[in-house]
């Protein structure tokens, strides 16, 4: 399990900026160790372990990329159609056996072996057929709709980077390397709860000035598509002992401990001293909004997080703050989304020195841009603003006013989760 010591959370007081954030944490945490071989089909979503390095060339030989007519260069002519016979044919996954002769060409097919000697193919629908002969117009470079062995990743080259997310993609070059395994970061264990006297889980009755805990749901959901294997410890009443308790339990059988609820510096607020209690903590301010209050700690070696309470809060520090935290914890790359411009239809003011995301559905303008339409309710508790929009707005700390027509930066929830 990966241990932590208090100095790593060493950091507080003023309000810290989310780059400057990241950065910190990326820097002081010290990756789970332990390692497993996989079949790839089970990789996807997983942390590599280790470099990933080519055993072969990626194509493995010389061969075609297109169906037509494999030639010698040398035999065309350089200012007028060349006439060829035509003297085989090879198809993907067999080969001709045998050079070809000057002045000849061979019929092909897409990813059959080039026939020896031959540099040069010809697609099938520029050419012209005459009877045994092809006939071949001029024009066309020397190596022209060829793979050279290894154009795509020679042998020996890095393929796959340790620290890399597996995805489909890289499924797919692994496969093609003719890997079978791959050395992946075991998952990191999260125990997760909600906090508070007022919330129950779905399925139960509500009480008098009860809501339903939806904040559980929406860490592990998120948690989960990150490939993280995940302990649901339910909803913790507001009482500290209990709370650091249930700290101390978790913090056993765990790499992080994620909370949402009770770390603001109200009365009712009990996590953040129940943090305390168990373990210590620094109270970490971020200059963001929506999501202020977000503590962070280290309870007997393991990583403590606790995200506000609001649910539009919770979704927007996950995605800027436990994500980058979940991807170094785990051994791999913590890496900012990058916004995409789109043009805003919509005014709006904000503090300097505070970077803001404001939830926003997309459509096409009449000229072709995309135009970014602020939802009508700013609330951190409403949810449909999240379930109505296509992602965030991202300002960044310099900016303090957004007019109709200016281009902002746009973060659609698929890059965020």
């Amino acid at each position: 399990m990966a241990q932590l010591s208090s100095d790593h959370f060493a950091f507080g007081g003023a309000l810290l900026s989310v780059d400057e954030a990241i950065a910190r944490v990326a820097a002081r945490l010290v990756p789970v160790a332990e390692t497993e071989r996989l079949p790839l089909l089970e990789a996807d979503g997983r942390i590599l372990a280790h470099d990933l390095i080519a055993g072969v060339d990626l194509p493995p030989f010389f061969n075609s990329a297109v169906d037509g007519y494999a030639v010698r260069f040398a035999d065309l002519k350089a200012g007028d159609d060349t006439v060829l016979p035509v003297s085989g044919r090879v198809a993907a996954g067999a080969a001709l056996g045998g050079p070809v002769r000057a002045g000849e060409a061979v019929r092909i097919f897409t990813g059959a072996p080039m026939p020896e000697a031959t540099d040069t193919v010809f697609m099938q629908e520029d050419v012209r057929l005459d009877g045994e002969r092809v006939i071949l117009p001029k024009g066309l470079k020397p190596g022209a709709n060829c793979r050279p062995a290894g154009e795509d990743l020679p042998r020996g080259r890095l393929a796959l980077v340790a620290g890399r997310r597996i995805t489909p993609e890289a499924i797919a070059l692994a496969a093609a390397l003719g890997v079978t395994h791959l050395d992946l970061r075991r998952r990191v264990r999260v125990a997760v709860f909600s906090t508070g006297d007022e919330i129950v889980s779905p399925g139960n009755p509500l009480g008098p000035a009860q809501l339903y805990d939806s904040n559980r749901f929406t860490l592990q959901a998120l948690l989960r598509r990150l490939g993280a294997e995940v302990t649901d410890l339910g909803i913790l009443r507001d009482d500290r002992a209990a709370v650091a308790a249930a700290l101390t339990q978790a913090a056993r059988g765990h790499d992080l401990i994620l909370t949402s609820g009770g770390v603001s510096t109200g009365e009712e607020d009990h996590v953040k001293a129940a943090v305390e209690q168990a373990g210590s903590l620094t109270f970490w301010r971020l200059a963001i909004k929506p999501g202020r209050p977000v503590a962070m700690g280290v309870v007997d070696g393991t990583a403590f997080i606790g995200l506000p309470g609001n649910p539009v809060a919770v979704f927007v520090t996950f995605a800027h703050v436990v994500r980058p935290f979940l991807a170094a914890l785990g051994g791999g790359m913590p890496e900012a989304p990058l916004a995409l411009p789109v043009r805003s239809t919509f005014a709006y003011r904000k503090k300097e020195g505070r970077r803001e995301y404001v939830r926003v559905a997309l459509a096409r303008g009449a000229d072709g841009t995309m135009e970014a339409t602020k939802h009508p309710r700013d609330g951190a508790g409403v949810i449909t603003s999240l379930t109505e929009t296509d992602g965030l707005v991202e300002l960044p700390e310099a900016v303090t006013e957004v007019k109709p027509g200016d281009m902002v930066g746009f973060l659609a929830y698929a890059l965020l989760r």
